[in-house]
């Protein structure tokens, strides 16, 4: 498989596009290149956004904007963030609270987390002017999907499931350049767009994951795939924050 194979697994691993078959091993080995499909996601997100600010009210479109972000993700990320939430505030063992992600139940800790995430995501787009919001949701995107590349090249995982082939394709062969590429890419993407400003939101949403590796090590003893999931979704939104709160 090559580039645009690797491409097309990853778009179909992040989204609800239909690009063909492909094996999870397939998607993971090119996980450097998940930044050019928060690209793709953002600049999608970016165009209806700003046709929507065309007719809406901004805050209207900050929430419409979201849904259809998790759409077109299909709320796998989304999903993760809640059972992360559950975990956290489980009480007891690493195994314990690892259950409580696994149980398929909804419990307080991950609807108030998701909660407060994702209506401070649609608050943050609607304060985005249009002039800039294509620019600033491809930045988001890009963020977060290399918040879960840190993520994988620098945590372990807690227990066998889909986050340890991804885990596993970062800490194998030419390790190093894995993680060289994929920031390299995203630098490619975000300097043109927002310049220094981009490269900050960029950052933060890198140590926004290395937080939540620290916060998954104390609570799991590792990282599991829901972890990734609420990676992406505080990323994105520490990564609109940071891109808020530094316009002029």
């Amino acid at each position: 498989m090559g580039f645009l194979g690797g491409i097309r697994a990853l778009t179909s691993f992040f989204t609800i596009i239909p690009t063909g078959r492909y094996s999870l091993t397939e998607a993971a080995n090119y996980m450097p290149l998940s930044p050019l499909i928060g690209m793709l996601i953002g600049l999608s997100a970016g165009l209806i956004s700003w046709l929507l600010m065309q007719v809406f009210t901004n805050l209207i479109s900050g929430m419409l904007t979201l849904g259809f972000l998790l759409f077109l993700t299909g709320l796998h990320h989304t999903d993760g963030l809640l059972d992360f939430g559950d975990g956290l505030m489980c009480q007891g063992s690493p195994e314990r609270k690892i259950e409580a992600m696994r149980n398929g139940k909804r419990g307080t800790g991950g609807l108030t987390l998701g909660l407060v995430t994702l209506m401070t995501t649609a608050l943050a787009i609607s304060y985005i002017e249009a002039h800039s919001i294509i620019q600033s949701l491809i930045i988001a995107e890009v963020s977060a999907k290399q918040g879960m590349v840190v993520l994988a090249w620098t945590g372990k995982s807690a227990h066998q499931g889909l986050n340890t082939c991804f885990i596993d394709a970062m800490h194998g062969k030419n390790r190093v350049f894995r993680l060289t590429i994929s920031f390299t890419l995203s630098l490619a993407v975000v300097v043109p767009l927002l310049g220094l400003t981009g490269v900050i939101a960029l950052l933060i949403g890198s140590i926004t994951a290395l937080v939540i590796l620290w916060v998954s090590n104390r609570h799991f003893g590792g990282l599991t795939g829901d972890v990734f999931g609420a990676t992406n979704d505080l990323g994105r939104l520490t990564s609109l924050l940071t891109l808020l709160a530094m316009r002029p």
